[in-house]
């Protein structure tokens, strides 16, 4: 496959940008090889600056549901700019959205928009100790929360890619207010609660993991969580900037019947333009400024046009969008499992809803102990030969893959295909 464009861009942004990119997973260094510039998506599939085109399932890191270039979205959008791009008052797409999010999440009393999941989960993080009065937090090893400091300890996503859990820049003192403990383990939980009676405002967790791959909860997992906060008067908070209205309608609050205090979002409300939320019951929120004493702002949050967008996205999620998802996303599932082991390869699939982790060991993969079994060369060889087939994954096998409603039966089975001749290889590589 041709890639002389891509590698041409990548040579100038090495020159200007840190690293030749603005997010580091994006820079291929755990699989190889330099990143592929996109110029257009439609649908399922994105085109290169070569003009190549992939079959997508990273779909902006999950926030396009519809897929890309949705004609609703789009139209959305364009009459939204013609209206302004940003005012920086109120406006009624806010309301609007805050609306049709409510619906989706009756846990949500109240919201307040903000402009990324970062945002959302400082927010959420900095709400619960004001409505506690407590410094503690607790999160589990190998989640994800954005790249705020209390959150760049033991993380996932990118830091888990690059080995570097604990970033420099973070203070000691705000490192040592975060508890870290493993994910799917309710006594560990337990213990770190009772060797910090009364200090601990919030239990932070992704429901569903997506960043050391994905991690569904053990059964009563999340419901021993909601048990746990309530008896030592600590805030239960959801990360759902991934998992919000992609697990399910409702997110994995309504999968799993289990109601956080405080829930963040992001991704998908927004419709593939910047955007985060975070909401919870009105007592808590109503701590915010200008009603409270916890402070948060921004000039953009609310913007008309990421609102726009994410309404218009919102609207398409019918239960029947979400019944075929979830036949084209087992379907998937099974088929990259077969192939696997066809090939003579170990294998793990992990999948929640439209999100799944292909993973190279032959270890159930449950907490981020597990999930490091994986062999990562052995993906990112099985990386490359997809992408020469034309079949775009995240670089990194710590990353969620993500089946949108414009994937068709026919794209499902083209990557089956693909999957089959790329394991077959990565096999024979080994041998």
């Amino acid at each position: 496959m041709n890639n002389e464009r891509s590698h041409e861009l990548f040579a100038r942004a090495q020159r200007t940008l840190v690293g030749g990119v603005n997010s580091p997973v994006r820079a291929f260094r755990s699989v190889g090889g330099n990143p592929v510039y996109m110029t257009a998506g439609e649908g399922a599939w994105m085109t290169d600056a070569d003009g190549n085109r992939y079959l997508d399932y990273v779909g902006s890191w999950g926030p396009l549901i519809v897929g890309h270039s949705h004609p609703a979205v789009v139209a959305a959008l364009h009459e939204a700019i013609a209206r302004g791009t940003s005012f920086g008052t109120c406006s009624a797409p806010e309301v609007e959205l805050a609306e049709k999010v409510k619906e989706f999440f009756p846990s949500l009393e109240k919201i307040r928009f903000v402009n990324s999941g970062t945002e959302a989960t400082m927010g959420a993080i900095r709400l619960a100790r004001g409505a506690t009065g407590c410094d503690k937090i607790v999160k589990f090893a190998g989640c994800y929360h954005g790249h705020g400091d209390a959150f760049l300890v033991k993380a996932g996503s990118g830091a888990l890619t690059f080995g570097a859990p604990d970033s420099a820049g973070v203070p000691a003192s705000v490192a040592q207010e975060t508890l870290t403990a493993r994910f799917n383990d309710l006594p560990n939980v337990a213990e770190l609660f009772d060797n910090n009676a009364g200090r601990i405002a919030a239990v932070i967790v992704e429901p569903v993991v997506g960043n050391m791959g994905v991690v569904p909860p053990a059964p009563d997992f999340l419901a021993g969580l909601r048990q746990l906060c309530d008896a030592h008067g600590a805030l239960l908070i959801f990360d759902e900037v991934m998992t919000g209205f992609r697990v399910a309608r409702g997110g994995a609050q309504a999968l799993y019947g289990v109601r956080p205090d405080l829930t963040t979002l992001g991704k998908i409300i927004g419709g593939g333009l910047p955007v985060g939320a975070f909401g919870g019951l009105a007592k808590i929120m109503d701590l915010l400024s200008p009603l409270g004493p916890v402070y948060q702002a921004g000039t953009l949050s609310g913007n008309p046009l990421a609102m726009a967008a994410g309404l218009a996205t919102l609207k398409l999620l019918t239960p029947d969008l979400y019944a075929a998802l979830e036949a084209k996303s087992a379907r998937l599932a099974d088929g990259l499992a077969r192939a696997a082991a066809a090939a003579g390869v170990a294998a793990q699939v992990n999948r929640v809803g439209s999100m799944l982790t292909l993973f190279f060991t032959d270890r159930a993969v449950t907490d981020l102990e597990s999930a490091q079994t994986t062999d990562t060369k052995r993906f990112a060889a099985f990386f490359r030969e997809m992408l020469d087939a034309g079949v775009y994954l995240p670089p990194s096998n710590y990353e969620a893959w993500f089946v949108s409603a414009a994937h068709s039966d026919d794209d499902i089975e083209v990557t089956i295909r693909a999957a089959e001749r790329a394991l077959r290889g990565v096999y024979q590589a080994q041998l």
